[in-house]
């Protein structure tokens, strides 16, 4: 089976990673948006239900059988160990839907996973090259700020709590600039010519 390499795209809250893979589809790549399949996950996935609701009660889901995030998010927020008890169940079953979905899409060249949090390529994923979108802090918050009906002190909140943009660089194989004074489109051309190249040069 010919798979198609598979990117990884990363950043903090703001820093536009989404629009860079809107930039991406709009050039016919598909794109594994991981966090909110995670979510859908979650909800629909029996082996997942199972096993948040050993590990955090019932109340882990709501009346209408939906993912409780408010009280997951109270429990685990201050209880690293718990946290990671929780994504040691959630992360394996998204990793398998990821492979199941790119090998959805052999022949095509490449495809892009969008996902918060990311390991470098190669470490305990199947990302082939990761790509960094970076802004700087106080762009990230206005952006964030005109988008969701947050505070800014939560917004600052959230960035501190992130991983920081100087561990993002060390996993990055590309790092795209999203500030005032850098075009978006040219970056995401070049990396468009580069991975199509990276995989013809496969053959």
């Amino acid at each position: 089976m010919d798979l198609p390499l598979l990117i990884g795209v990363t950043g903090g809250i703001g820093s536009g990673k989404s629009m860079v893979c809107k930039l991406f589809e709009c050039l016919d790549i598909p794109v594994y948006y991981a966090d909110s399949r995670a979510k859908w996950l979650t909800n629909n996935d029996r082996e997942i239900r199972e096993k948040v609701v050993a590990l955090l009660g019932d109340e882990a889901y709501d009346q209408d059988g939906m993912y409780n995030t408010r009280f997951v998010a109270s429990g685990v927020f201050k209880n690293e160990s718990l946290l990671k008890e929780l994504n040691a169940i959630i992360h394996p079953v998204v990793l398998r839907d990821t492979k199941a979905w790119v090998a959805q899409h052999a022949g095509v060249p490449y495809v892009v996973k969008e996902a918060a949090i990311m390991a470098k390529a190669g470490q305990s994923n199947a990302v082939d090259y990761v790509v960094v979108v970076e802004a700087p802090a106080e762009l990230r918050v206005q952006r964030i700020l005109q988008r969701d009906k947050r505070s800014e002190q939560e917004i600052r909140a959230i960035i501190e709590r992130q991983v920081s943009d100087e561990s993002r660089r060390e996993i990055a194989d590309y790092i795209v600039n999203n500030d005032d004074a850098s075009e978006l489109i040219p970056q995401v051309l070049h990396l468009h010519e580069l991975f199509l190249k990276r995989k013809s040069s496969q053959y």
